[in-house]
Formats: structure tokens, C-alpha cells, sequence
């Protein structure tokens, strides 16, 4: 099968000359004991996908990328006995193992073991499976590998979800939707007449977006510094959008003193602290983008315990999966999600290293891929 597989990280740009990303043929993998082998039909193209590409996140290489897709079960190992051949389904880049202190505490995106075996390149029942052409192991990203025709995964690393949802549709909801959406209902969970203001409006800043508007009577504020995705959050439901210049005087217009709920999800520690200033007393920062490693945070310590501040992580969205991907869908079905508007285009896989380019200047928002 073709597979795009990253053999170093840290390429010079544009991406399109020096391609760090590598068609290679690799051999397709059958699944074991818990496991399921998925066609997939639609990969997209994350800003994770890009952090690993950049070396700002470390992972052991080579790596066969992409870890947010739908596809078609096409194969079912020993004791999966609640998929079938045929389900469609959208794949998750957490396979909670259900067992650990955060799975027992209901917080499956943040299960410890699914954190050891992405970290390692394994999957979640055992070691890498993919293989080069010359017997030599590639990692999985994520313990999806979604740039591949075929990809083995966890039985924990799928949803099921109905044949009428469009692959190009549901191919947004394993990752972007999950993270955005999730930091909105599950992480702040905001409520009626809350004023929400979001930095970085790439796929999951927009999925903030719509998550905030669907809630009754809230006030959205989207910011990022590109005119394109600011007209885009208009349409994805924003009560109002500037550039990041203008972000305290939109606030300032509320006649409060800050926003309830800041979504920061650029992945930049200045922003961070920007947006802790923003917040009104007993506020809450939630933080969604990915720092580079090296980046910290400097602020006010007294904002947490004298103004009631809140700063809260927020890994998938703290979504469960098996929970939030079918209510997510209810809520597009509704209208009250409309994520086709961010579906820049759909492209062959070999188009890959030219679309780096593209997210990095922020030019597409999720270029979907198809993988026959």
C-alpha cells in the first residue's frame, strides 16, 4: 500500500521542494487479538500532523503520519466482537485502554497507557506492525497512521458512526471536531449567556467557534490575524472577529470587565498570557493549541487565587469518544455544526508535502485526502 512515512524531522521550507513527507510502498499490516484493519477513504491534514514534521513535537522515526480519518472496516482480529466488516467509522488518536487511573476516572483522553504507546510509536495491543518494503520498522502516529491505504488500529481507536454522514464530513470529526468542540462543552463548559472569546481560527478554533455560538445566548469573539478565517467565523456563528490587536477592545465593547472563557488554540505561550488578562474575574483560560516544548508561560500568580482565574488543559477536548462523536454528528445533523464550511478541498495523497505549505501560511483549513 502507499503510505506517506517521515523518515526525518526539521525540513527546511517550503515543504513542496524539500518533501519531507515520502510515498513509500509498505506492506499491509493484518490485525491481532483486539485490533481491526480500516480502508480508509478520507484523511485530513492537522496542525499536529505539521508540529511533528517541524520537530516541535519528538517522535521516534520513521513514522507513517496522519492520525485524523474515516474509512470502511475491511478486516476484524480475534475477540473484536462488536465491529463488522463493512462499518463505517471515524478513528480516534486516543485509544483509551479502559483500565487505567484516568479511564477509571472518566477521562479516557487522557489514559495513561494510550499516552506510553503513542509516545512509542506502538499500538495499543501491542508493538508497531508496519513494515518498509526492506523489513524495517515504521512507527504509528498516534495509533492511527491515517496517510496510508490501509491502517491497523486498536479496536478502542474507532467510533462507529451511520452510512449517511459523507466521508469528507466525517473525516473532521476523529480530531478537529473532537478537540474544539470538546474544549467548548467539556472543558468549559459553557453556558447560556456566557461571553467566549477564541484565539487561532484553523480547524479547531472554528470548531470552538461553533461549539460556543450552538450554546443560548453567548457572545463569540474570533481572532486571528488572517481576514479569510475571520469572514469564516462569521459564517461559523461569531458575534464578532479582529486581529489580534483588536482583541481587547472587542472585549472592552462587551461593557464587562472581561470574557467568561478564553479558547486559546494558536499553541503560543504570549498569546497564553494574553488571554489570562483578558478574563474576567473567575474566568477561564482553556488552553488547546500545541507550544513548542521550549516555550513558557509568565504571568500574574496572584490572578489565580485573588481573581478566581482559571487556566485548564485540554487534551481532545476531554471528550469519550464513544460519547461525543455520535452527539456531535446529532448536533451537525441539527445544523447547529456546520463543518463543511470547513473543508477547504479534497486532494490526492501525493499533493501531501505542497499542502504543508498551505496550513503552515494558513491558507487551507482541513484539506482532506483520498486514498483511492
Amino acid at each position: 500500500m502507499r503510505s506517506a512515512v517521515l523518515h526525518e524531522a526539521g525540513a527546511a521550507r517550503p515543504y513542496a521542494d524539500s518533501a519531507p513527507l515520502r510515498l513509500d510502498e509498505v506492506a499491509v499490516p493484518s490485525p491481532r487479538p483486539g485490533e481491526i484493519r480500516v480502508r480508509i477513504e478520507r484523511a485530513s491534514l492537522c496542525h499536529s500532523d505539521l508540529s511533528v514534521i517541524d520537530g516541535s513535537r519528538i517522535r521516534p522515526l520513521p513514522m507513517a503520519l496522519g492520525h485524523e480519518a474515516t474509512g470502511v472496516v475491511d478486516l476484524v482480529g480475534p475477540n473484536v466482537t462488536d465491529i463488522t466488516v463493512g462499518d463505517r467509522v471515524v478513528l480516534v488518536f486516543v485509544p483509551s485502554c479502559g483500565s487505567c487511573r484516568a479511564c477509571d476516572a472518566g477521562r479516557p483522553a487522557l489514559c495513561h497507557r494510550a499516552a506510553e504507546v503513542n509516545g512509542s510509536g506502538d499500538l495499543l495491543h501491542g508493538p508497531a506492525l508496519l513494515r518498509a518494503a526492506d523489513g524495517d520498522r515504521i512507527n504509528h502516529h498516534l495509533g492511527v497512521s491515517a496517510f496510508s491505504e490501509y491502517a491497523v488500529v486498536a479496536r478502542e481507536s474507532v467510533v462507529v458512526i451511520d452510512d449517511d454522514v459523507p466521508f469528507d464530513v466525517a473525516a473532521m470529526f476523529g480530531c478537529a471536531a473532537l478537540t474544539g468542540i470538546g474544549a467548548v462543552l467539556n472543558t468549559a463548559q459553557v453556558s447560556e449567556g456566557q461571553s467566549v472569546i477564541v484565539f487561532g481560527l484553523g480547524a479547531v478554533g472554528l470548531m470552538a467557534v461553533m461549539a460556543a455560538a450552538q450554546v443560548a445566548g453567548t457572545t463569540v469573539i474570533a481572532i486571528d490575524p488572517l481576514p479569510a478565517k475571520r469572514d469564516l467565523a462569521l459564517r461559523c456563528g461569531a458575534t464578532s472577529v479582529g486581529a489580534p490587536d483588536a482583541a481587547e477592545a472587542l472585549v472592552q465593547a462587551l461593557g464587562s470587565d472581561g470574557v467568561d472563557v478564553a479558547i486559546e488554540a494558536v499553541g503560543s505561550a504570549r498569546v497564553m498570557e494574553s488571554c489570562l488578562g483578558l478574563l474576567t474575574r473567575g474566568g477561564a483560560l482553556v488552553s488547546v493549541g500545541l507550544p513548542h516544548p521550549d516555550q513558557a508561560i509568565s504571568t500574574q500568580a496572584l490572578q489565580f487565587a485573588g481573581a478566581g482565574k482559571r487556566l485548564l488543559g485540554s487534551y481532545m477536548g476531554d471528550s469519550v469518544p464513544a460519547r461525543d462523536i455520535p452527539a456531535y454528528l446529532a448536533l451537525w445533523r441539527a445544523g447547529k455544526l456546520p463543518v463543511e464550511l470547513l473543508h477547504t478541498d479534497t486532494r490526492d495523497l501525493s499533493d501531501l508535502n505542497e499542502s504543508l505549505d498551505a496550513l503552515a501560511d494558513g491558507l487551507v483549513v482541513r484539506r482532506i485526502f483520498m486514498l483511492r
